[in-house]
């Protein structure tokens, strides 16, 4: 091709980039908006997309069989030292599950669901250390009645203390681990940077190992070099199984549908079941709070404060703090500026819903 064939066409291309921007312009815009689709109730859509029929189920369960033949090869790149990161279309949940019930049944497993919205990774931390104590006192002979001396300060420990004694010479020989199976590594409750730090320091440690599953296409830019590979050192597997992601997008709203009182009830129940006893009876406070003025900008913390403290629910204001916390980070009260300029909270939920959530939450 001569160099004016490659101007000509360049210059045929950038011309008709302009018309049509030009022509773009100058057309009627729609007055059509988003909010003018008529959306289905979710729990409605939910019920028809629970009823569709699955397809190539023998060709699938073909494939599932071919993993299962892999357990063992799988199990021994754990024995390595290695992180299993599996990735593919599809939920891996199941899959995994079944490979710990399975090929790691000699070893103690814990279970993190990274789908969720929030995830305490020092509670996470806690588990593992007291589930390595117990494995280590089993490997000694150490007799049960001194477990509680020994577990009682994983609870008070820091953070860096807790990884110290994951990778600590605990243990007598290299067999003496613990599996973490993570479900979405990328999920919304482990995204961020610091959660990632720490999962590859923990990945890193000589009693830890990792099994985990991604689904984001951008999932590993989550991660450097140096936390590929020296840190979770990932042995990747591409095992896609086609399953619908049914309960990871439980909390998830659908695009298609708008969210209905069926389904928010539903939600915010089952973050409340999740809470402690008095933390509920707190939460119950200010729904019926909102029940009873309707008309109100909402609750304001001091009020909220001295109904709570009248009731024996709270201490002091630190511990409605740590409520008022944990509310927020799943969503279930907000806070506005009220008129006369104090902060007040309230339920991002109808009248409706609001309602039958009390009624769930008080049988």
């Amino acid at each position: 091709m001569e160099a004016s064939d490659v101007d000509d066409e360049e210059f045929g291309f950038s011309r008709n980039y302009f018309l049509a921007k030009e022509l773009g312009s100058s057309r009627k815009k729609s007055t059509h908006k988003l909010s003018d689709i008529d959306l289905v109730d979710e729990q409605v859509l939910r019920e028809f997309a629970a009823n569709i029929q699955p397809k190539h189920e023998s060709e699938i369960a073909s494939l599932m069989n071919s993993y299962k033949s892999l357990y063992s090869k799988w199990a021994f790149e754990l024995s390595c030292g290695f992180g299993l990161l599996m990735y593919g279309f599809g939920s891996k949940k199941a899959l995994l599950e079944d490979f710990a019930s399975t090929a790691l049944t000699e070893y103690s497993v814990l279970v993190i669901n990274g789908y969720l919205h929030s995830i305490n990774l020092k509670q996470v931390l806690i588990a593992l250390a007291e589930v390595l104590w117990d494995e280590i006192k089993t490997q000694r002979g150490t007799p049960s009645g001194n477990s509680s001396k020994a577990q009682q300060p994983f609870n008070s420990r820091s953070m860096d203390d807790l990884l110290a004694f994951l990778d600590g010479p605990q243990a007598e020989g290299d067999e003496c681990f613990v599996c973490v199976l993570i479900h979405n590594i990328d999920g919304p409750g482990l995204r961020d940077s610091d959660t990632q730090q720490y999962l590859a320091r923990l990945a890193a440690c000589s009693h830890i190992r990792v099994v985990a599953s991604i689904d984001h296409v951008n999932a590993p830019l989550l991660w450097d070099k140096k936390m590929v590979h020296t840190q979770f050192n990932w042995w990747w597997h591409h095992v896609p199984t086609f399953a619908p992601y049914k309960v990871e997008t439980v909390f998830y709203p659908l695009i298609l549908a708008h969210g209905g009182t069926a389904q928010s009830v539903k939600t915010a129940s089952i973050v409340l079941q999740s809470l402690t006893p008095n933390a509920q009876s707190v939460f119950k406070v200010l729904a019926e709070h909102q029940l009873a003025h309707p008309d109100d900008e909402g609750m304001p913390t001091n009020t909220l404060y001295t109904i709570c403290r009248e009731r024996f629910l709270v201490s002091s204001q630190v511990t409605l703090n740590s409520h008022l916390t944990e509310f927020k980070d799943h969503e279930l009260v907000k806070i506005r500026r009220h008129s006369d300029g104090q902060d007040c909270l309230y339920v991002p939920l109808t009248t409706e819903a609001l309602e039958k959530l009390v009624v769930e939450i008080t049988q």
